[in-house]
């Protein structure tokens, strides 16, 4: 006979199966602790300022056509937007850790974030690019 008999397997592997599913919630802890709190370090999270944040809005055309920039919630040219930054970072109010959150419209061209992303980082800002799932389709 040259036929394997994986029955004999089957049952091993569902048993097993059966001790994990029976003893994984038992492996949890729900010891409540009472952590202290850190000290020393750079910034408390307190204290730190949020980072800085651009938008860019799609507003009509192809891409790289007409996209409004926003810092902050302030309306601002594309043009004055890398020597505006590299001002803020210099005077210090440039955000936490000279981080920047760059926020694209779904719509906005890739060449467009770009460009964005480009002036801060040559303005010596570290960029994250925040992208936000969609909204129920």
């Amino acid at each position: 006979m040259a036929e394997i008999n994986v029955t004999p397997m089957v049952d091993v592997m569902l048993v097993l199966l059966i001790i994990f599913m029976v003893a994984a919630p038992l492996l949890t802890v729900n010891i409540q602790v009472d952590l202290p709190q850190a000290q020393g370090g750079s910034a408390s999270t307190a204290d730190a300022k949020p980072p800085l944040e651009v938008t860019v809005k799609k507003t009509g055309g192809g891409c790289a056509s007409k996209v409004d920039v926003y810092l902050g919630e302030t309306p601002i040219a594309i043009g004055e937007l890398g020597p505006k930054i590299k001002a803020m970072k210099d005077a210090g109010a440039g955000g936490a850790d000279n981080v920047v959150k760059i926020r694209g419209d779904r719509d906005a061209c890739y060449s467009d974030m770009m460009k964005v992303l480009g002036l801060a980082r040559d303005a010596g800002y570290r960029a994250s690019i925040v992208v936000l799932p969609e909204q129920g389709s």
